[in-house]
């Protein structure tokens, strides 16, 4: 899993409803429980927009919780669906390039992020959002399995290849990999790839309304042949958000970040996470965020 720029430095002080950001992180005071189930040395984080294009970011690292916001890192509206494609940086400037479908035009677009630290804080210096693709609409996730991208529409899943066209970054046509029952998924996120040759296969987890945390192995070369692994049966519906992070002492297992629409978080830790087994998944309620800004599974 693609590891996020967690910066640490002094951000913008940001009001929202019920939060304030003042500095750079916000604890979130996390469960007990949760913690104790969650290895020290694991970390996860996702993205979020505020009604007013405010980005927000929340990181779960080292059994600590806070939320970050950088001086001009507005949008200007709500992506329908996010999701991130690309990071570097060191201690004083990262650079990050991310999906975002636009909630009314239809098209992708994709923004480019560039934060430096100025005076002891950090800020955005440079963003930008270029039009990559119509055809958009109704987009509710993405999941970036670089060459490829996944979309959500409807009942649908959809399938483009990222390729450089004369030099210029682009994706191919959609191809539709299956149409019915994807409605019913809440979340989706890329976790790995595995397998070689006709075997290869892109692995995605997520959420279903019905409270299934499930596992997806899209084949590679033939797409439309999908598997799946219901890893938990219940009570993951209420999560409208969904990312998986790392563990530096514990490379085979993953920690899960769930974020629900009423703006509570929850940790939970998979020992093993390429087993297709949910039932050592352990982990619990990190409480209220103190935001509702629609959040995106990285």
């Amino acid at each position: 899993m693609r590891r996020s720029i967690a910066a640490a430095a002094t951000a913008l002080t940001v009001a929202a409803t019920g939060l304030v950001v003042a500095g750079v992180v916000v604890p979130a005071g996390p469960a007990a429980a949760a913690l104790s189930d969650v290895p020290a040395d694991c970390s996860v984080s996702t993205a979020a927009y505020r009604s007013d294009g405010q980005r927000l970011s929340y990181v779960y690292s080292g059994g600590s919780t806070s939320t970050k916001a950088y001086a001009n890192d507005n949008l200007g509206w709500v992506p329908s669906a996010h999701q991130q494609i690309g990071g570097s940086g060191d201690d004083t400037i990262f650079r990050s390039t991310e999906y975002a479908a636009h909630p009314t035009d239809g098209r992708l677009y994709k923004v480019s992020r560039q934060g430096e630290l100025v005076d002891g804080s950090w800020r955005i210096t440079a963003m930008s959002a270029s039009h990559l693709a119509n055809g958009f609409a109704g987009t509710r996730i993405l999941a970036s399995a670089s060459p490829y991208l996944y979309r959500v529409a409807g009942s649908s899943l959809y399938r483009y290849t990222e390729t450089y066209v004369d030099g210029v970054f682009t994706l191919s046509s959609p191809v539709r990999l299956t149409t019915s029952g994807w409605d019913a998924v809440n979340t989706l996120t890329y976790e790995r790839s595995g397998g070689t040759g006709s075997a290869a296969v892109d692995v995605l987890i997520g959420t279903k309304t019905n409270g299934e945390l499930k596992e997806w192995r899209i084949n590679r070369a033939t797409p439309t042949t999908i598997t799946s692994k219901v890893l938990r049966a219940s009570g993951w519906a209420p999560f409208t958000s969904l990312s998986t992070g790392y563990c530096d002492a514990h490379p085979n297992g993953r920690p899960l970040l769930g974020i629900t629409a009423a703006g509570a978080a929850s940790v939970h830790f998979d020992a093993k996470k390429t087993d297709g087994v949910g039932t050592d998944i352990k982990g619990g309620s990190l409480g209220s965020l103190g935001w509702t800004a629609k959040a995106y599974g990285q």
